[in-house]
């Protein structure tokens, strides 16, 4: 995918695309990382050991952090594990260059701590899946949310929420919100019947990966494809449409139209009952 178109347009015209200067990790990447292992974790040991030992990554990523990052500054941006690893293990060319240099937000050791989440995500559907809808159910999540989130404001005082490093502080704060907004979800829908809103949603839940991927080529098109005048097609409808607004407004007018071109996308493959899965 990242390599995608696999050419790149040059002031002497079009050439082929280097391998060598490819992103190998990325989303889609981290997903079938932690959802292969958290998996393995789940088929081959019980809940409680898997609870245990995604707790448990979270501490180790905490002090690999420090013990293998900078001395003077372990977190910051060109300083920390995750990229020391990356660049030796991959090199430079290989990395996202998002931020202006070379570093990626989903690299291999930051994969550890995301474990936790698909652990989590287990866990409470798990849980919801045992206990049914009640408001047992509702109340244990709730409060199980409200708990991990008071646990990451106070992790965040020794290590700071990053989602960029992906830090067990976020895990906590992430997994604690989920578990918040899924008791919302499970009032609004089971108990009060509120239900005509959820097919925007659930055209999204049945062709997940396709949409995503979908929304990656679209996007990568738009910046590799220019007009006349040098300027790629992203920035021209950017400018055209929606940069009249006020500041902010025109970048969010600008990601909704986005995102309903790639639910159009998904609508139109759910009417035809054509679901893409792997």
């Amino acid at each position: 995918m990242y390599w995608f178109p696999f050419v790149r347009h040059t002031p002497d015209g079009w050439i082929m695309a280097p391998v060598g200067e490819t992103r190998v990790f990325g989303v889609l990447q981290r997903i079938g990382l932690c959802y292969g292992i958290a998996a393995c974790m789940i088929y081959f040991l019980k809940p409680k050991t898997s609870a245990w030992l995604a707790v448990a990554f979270l501490f180790i990523y905490w002090g690999l952090l420090y013990l293998a990052g900078d001395p003077g500054d372990p977190l910051s941006l060109e300083g920390n594990a995750v990229l020391r690893i990356d660049r030796w293990l991959l090199g430079d060319g290989h990395l996202y260059h998002g931020e202006g240099v070379a570093f990626d937000p989903e690299g291999l050791l930051s994969t550890l701590p995301a474990i936790a989440n698909v652990i989590g995500g287990y866990l409470a559907g798990n849980w919801i899946r045992k206990n049914g809808s009640n408001w047992e159910t509702i109340g244990k999540m709730l409060l199980a949310g409200c708990a991990l989130a008071a646990l990451a404001w106070c992790w965040n005082h020794f290590l700071p929420v990053n989602k960029k490093l992906w830090t067990s502080s976020f895990v906590l704060l992430t997994v604690g919100l989920d578990c918040i907004l899924l008791a919302g979800v499970i009032y609004i829908i089971d108990f009060r019947h509120l239900t005509g809103w959820t097919r925007f949603f659930t055209v999204f839940g049945k062709n997940t990966l396709f949409i995503y991927l979908l929304s990656e080529l679209l996007a990568i098109l738009l910046y590799v494809f220019t007009n006349k005048a040098g300027e790629p097609w992203f920035k021209v409808i950017y400018t055209r449409i929606f940069d009249w607004l006020p500041p902010y407004f025109n970048s969010l007018a600008f990601a909704l139209s986005f995102m309903l071109v790639c639910w159009l996308a998904g609508w139109w493959l759910d009417k035809r009952k054509i679901y893409i899965r792997v």
